[in-house]
């Protein structure tokens, strides 16, 4: 039987084919549907974690136990497992063990577009790469049968295209894998100095082992054609070669990544008489084929920016350039990232860019918008967490510096906080600062698309669970003052930002409203009154003024000699513009 799937569905389909039973990751795009898919199974104990790194030391305890695991995060993830990670390279696994790295080239979602391919080298842990679908769920079962051969974890990397791209894959049963016996072995699971000593010897011996092996691996093939050019390629770099060059070229199709094959590759440079090496981003094979002493055409014609296509490689090696459709700008209305209408965060946002001597730094999430115009409300935005521990730094410089009458806020996200903010926030109160933190806590983890965290109830297998209070954890690190508002009530939200900023303490600010998207169950609804009336403008009250585009809504336009215009069917009835409005020309429908 043959089914759709997407890159993330397959790797899915193949954890649980490989009878893998034991799964953790922390959302985020690309990465985000694996465990969502994994999670249909039952067979497979699935679970978010707090952060990659506690992720991947799950997936490890469990592999040392004796089970098959996996753990999924989107590349930078990675460098937040990185401790655990390289580690693990050493000690080796019991159970067979994944990794998974979904690389984001282009920078879709994404803070950086760093190639990962490198970390595999750097951890001394082997290196596997799919080109489609039918390669992603193949390949995941390929790869626990060489971890557990080897005694190694895999990097399995993946990129955006594979991740979301469907392809025909063939469906089979699960296989029965019983848990590996545990015997204790302090020698190899004891990451002592004297241990890693002897454990980095093993592990060298083990990469050699692995590149005779993967000069014999069915997951890198020739594909010989007319020998007068040869392309080196994987990933999805291959398929763009395929679409551009067809059966014209011979390709050195490569799957097992690290080692590298290099007795292949040698065996397919003396074949052909040119050879381009086509891959995205960084120039990671061509630097070991040219370390080789094999001249190759690489990153000197072939961007290491971006996300590749057909076409990029098409002018770079061939010299064809495509016909494009020349846009009219005249015609073409720009339409940058925004808040959702209603977004909870737009009330917050809002109240901050009225303040004049504020900075506010900024985090990984839906709220990262506040940086966008009209509100531009945000000065930095580094890596998860990185808004509370910035923020102290920041006040600190100011405070050593003696700069004065400015106040430091640091904004993140419920999910984000629970994954790497609660640490900053420690730093403030143990070492006596004074940023203001605000949680914006919309009961969900918004940007990836809505899973569970800590703080919401609920397992990513949709069991009940203990919910995390935030109140309590910030009361448990020593934060003497703490203020819960409702964001979209601006009075509410102004009188805590001023006190924040009158406040020589630590201060932790808790905005609490459900995210508008966020499909909320009846308790939800009642508790936070989310029944609500759309607002319209009364076009006779309206002075033009233009004080409500400030909010920055995507319901709310507007027209000259009209004024202000609310599109009903977007408007869910947040008030804000309502709150804002100076001639009280907008009201609630009915009223």
């Amino acid at each position: 039987m043959k089914k759709l799937l997407t890159g993330n569905e397959a790797v899915a389909r193949g954890a649980y084919e490989a009878g893998v039973t034991l799964a953790s990751a922390y959302p985020g795009t690309p990465s985000t549907e694996i465990l969502e898919n994994v999670a249909n199974y039952k067979e497979i104990y699935s679970e978010w974690a707090p952060n990659e790194k506690v992720a991947l030391e799950v997936a490890i305890g469990g592999s040392i136990a004796g089970a098959r695991t996996l753990a999924a995060m989107k590349h930078v993830g990675i460098n937040v497992a990185a401790d655990p990670l390289f580690t693990f390279g050493y000690t080796g696994v019991n159970g067979g063990c994944i990794i998974i790295s979904a690389d984001d080239p282009g920078m879709h979602s994404s803070q950086n577009e760093q190639d990962n391919r490198y970390y595999a080298r750097a951890s001394k842990i082997a290196l596997i790469e799919p080109s489609d679908s039918q390669e992603a769920k193949d390949f995941v079962k390929e790869a626990y049968e060489i971890s557990e051969k080897f005694d190694i974890p895999i990097l399995f990397r993946l990129t955006t295209r594979i991740c979301h791209s469907k392809g025909l894959v063939e469906i089979d049963d699960r296989q029965s894998v019983p848990m590996k016996e545990y015997n204790k072995n302090i020698p190899k699971y004891v990451a002592t100095p004297a241990n890693g000593k002897k454990l980095h010897v093993v592990v060298e011996d083990k990469l050699k082992r692995l590149e005779e092996y993967s000069n014999n691996s069915s997951l890198n093939r020739f594909e010989w054609n007319d020998k007068k050019i040869g392309v080196i390629t994987s990933g999805v770099a291959y398929q763009y070669a395929k679409e551009v060059f067809g059966d014209t070229v011979s390709y050195l199709k490569l799957g097992f990544t690290f080692p590298l094959p290099k007795a292949m590759i040698r065996k397919f440079a003396d074949e052909v008489d040119k050879l381009y090496v086509i891959e995205e981003l960084e120039p990671y094979l061509e630097t070991e084929i040219k370390a080789m002493g094999i001249d190759v055409i690489g990153k000197e014609i072939i961007p290491n920016i971006g996300e590749l296509n057909p076409d990029i490689i098409a002018e770079a090696i061939l010299g064809k350039k495509s016909k494009t459709v020349e846009k009219n700008e005249d015609n073409v209305v720009g339409r940058p990232p925004t808040m959702c209408a209603g977004c909870p965060h737009r009330g917050l946002f809002y109240e901050l860019s009225k303040k004049k001597n504020v900075v506010v730094t900024g985090d990984i999430g839906c709220y990262t918008l506040g940086s966008a115009p009209p509100l531009s409300t945000m000065d930095t935005c580094i890596c998860m967490g990185a808004s509370i521990s910035a923020g102290h730094g920041f006040a600190k410089a100011n405070e050593i510096n003696g700069r004065e009458g400015v106040k430091v806020f640091g904004v993140i996200g419920d999910s984000t906080f629970f994954h790497s903010g609660i640490t900053g926030l420690v730093d403030i109160v143990y070492n006596k600062g004074n940023a203001a933190t605000i949680i914006l806590d919309n009961r969900i983890t918004g940007m990836t698309g809505h899973q569970e965290n800590p703080g919401t109830g609920y397992t990513l297998m949709g069991e009940p669970a203990e919910q995390i209070d935030i109140v309590k954890v910030c009361e448990a690190i020593g934060v003497k003052h703490i203020e819960k508002v409702n964001p979209l009530d601006l009075d509410q939200t102004k009188k805590a930002i001023e006190k924040a900023i009158n406040t020589d303490e630590p201060v932790v600010i808790i905005t609490e409203y459900p995210c508008v998207l966020k499909k909320s169950k009846q308790d939800e609804i009642d508790k936070y009154g989310l029944n609500r009336k759309e607002c319209v403008v009364d076009s006779e009250a309206c002075k033009e003024c233009k004080i409500c585009l400030k909010a920055g809504c995507p319901a709310i336009s507007f027209e000259k000699g009209i004024g202000a215009i609310i599109d009903e069917t977007m408007c869910v009835g947040c008030d804000v513009c309502l709150q804002i409005c100076p001639f009280d020309a907008i009201k609630k429908v009915g009223e």
